[in-house]
């Protein structure tokens, strides 16, 4: 079974940057694509980046294309999101996603709390 623990939020000023972590155990890091969603209050979950198994192709949502990057460590078992100008808009819960590459099996962490604001 797998477990995932999202660290690394907070507050910060618009333009501020902040590095969220999340630790994978019970299987093995490596089949599994990890990936970072975010929901903001009255909203629903948003796909904010994903990163392959290898750690080749990443992709980003339209929204943090370019602010955002997503990393993974697969000898310390950890993904990362390293948020960089960060906005007010910017402010969610932060979720960790690992989705199993052959049977897509998705399991998520229970997330971490990003606000942005002045």
């Amino acid at each position: 079974q797998v477990q995932l623990v999202e660290s690394g939020g907070g507050l910060v000023q618009p333009g501020g940057s902040l590095k969220l972590s999340c630790t994978f155990s019970g299987l093995t890091f490596r089949d599994y694509v990890m990936a970072w969603y975010r929901q903001a209050p009255g909203n629903e979950r948003e796909f904010v980046a994903r990163i392959t198994a290898t750690g080749s192709v990443p992709n980003y949502a339209p929204s943090v294309d370019g602010r955002f990057t997503i990393s993974r460590h697969n000898d310390k078992n950890t993904a990362y999101l390293e948020m960089n100008s960060l906005k007010p808009e910017d402010t969610a819960v932060y979720y960790c996603n690992a989705r199993d590459k052959y049977t897509f099996t998705d399991n998520w962490g229970r997330g971490t709390p990003v606000t942005v604001s002045s």
